[in-house]
């Protein structure tokens, strides 16, 4: 940091001053955090996945290493417990750092040991999101959608736009990360952001009160099938308003899902067939 005006140190004109402070608020701070993360790792012998810049593996003849970074929270996930120990070690000696432990919560996302593997999932988030926007007393349903519900758009006044766009917020959240199956629900409720109904309502109502439904549904990480599996759907024009076709896929690896979307298509099918291809050029790019 170059010295303030008006408190430059007499003959020391040159000098620059040290920041004795964190790097948050910093303009550069994210760049030079990476930069020094990313030295240090890779001088201990680990290399950065190419798809995904903040995962570093490590491999050696008798075991194997990787840590999952976001901002300044790690994951350590390793074949044996000395690995592990000498990892917490290297980084303790070039940051400085908390252990807290084996992992239970991360991001949000609640990690449960079973006898089959492990279960990702987002129970206690949901939980205070239907107590948040006061579902958590309704009755549940066993789907998310209602299939002779046809949204269209609000040509009247918006009801609750604000709290709409909260609840799709939070129900993308929990999509994104744990919740693949109400991926083609949100996706369908978020287009009326701007200008919901009480037709809207209706059906949004409905998948928090599915939420409540499904409580404690997450991802089951077994170790087979160790093969990435891939599946994809489209389902053509619903009705003469739409003109266009809806597309869904999902990839697993060890039964759980990794990968999974649902968006409307990007250019108009002019029949079932063209619709799945669609879909399939999409599952095809991701895979």
């Amino acid at each position: 940091m170059e010295q303030p005006e008006g408190f430059v140190a007499s003959g020391q004109e040159k000098k620059v001053c040290k920041l004795v402070k964190s790097l948050y608020g910093l303009k550069q701070a994210p760049k030079q955090w990476h930069q020094k993360f990313d030295k240090a790792m890779l001088s201990n012998g680990f290399r950065i996945n190419e798809c995904d810049k903040c995962v570093y593996i490590k491999n050696t003849p008798t075991a194997y290493v990787i840590v999952c970074l976001y901002v300044d929270d790690m994951l350590i996930i390793g074949s044996n417990h000395d690995i592990i120990k000498n990892t917490k070690k290297m980084l303790t000696q070039n940051f400085d750092m908390k252990d807290m432990g084996v992992a239970n919560v991360i991001l949000g996302i609640k990690i449960s040991k079973t006898s089959g593997g492990l279960v990702l999932s987002q129970s206690h988030y949901v939980e205070s999101i239907l107590r948040k926007f006061d579902v958590y007393d309704e009755s549940p349903v066993k789907t998310p959608i209602d299939a002779s519900l046809h949204l269209v758009k609000n040509k009247g006044e918006p009801v609750s736009q604000l709290r709409y766009s909260q609840v799709i917020g939070s129900l993308m959240y929990i999509t994104n990360y744990t919740r693949p199956d109400i991926a083609c629900a949100v996706n369908k409720l978020s287009r009326f952001t701007s200008n919901p109904s009480d037709d809207h309502w209706k059906a949004l109502n409905r998948v928090l009160r599915y939420l409540k439904y499904t409580l404690n549904f997450g991802l089951h990480c077994t170790r087979y099938p160790i093969v990435l599996e891939g599946y994809c759907d489209a389902n053509w024009i619903l009705d003469s308003k739409d003109s266009k076709s809806t597309s869904g896929y999902v990839f697993t690896i060890g039964g759980a899902a990794v990968s999974w979307k649902s968006s409307k298509q990007t250019c108009i099918a002019r029949s079932t067939m063209e619709s799945e291809f669609i879909a399939l050029d999409k599952a095809g790019e991701e895979a």
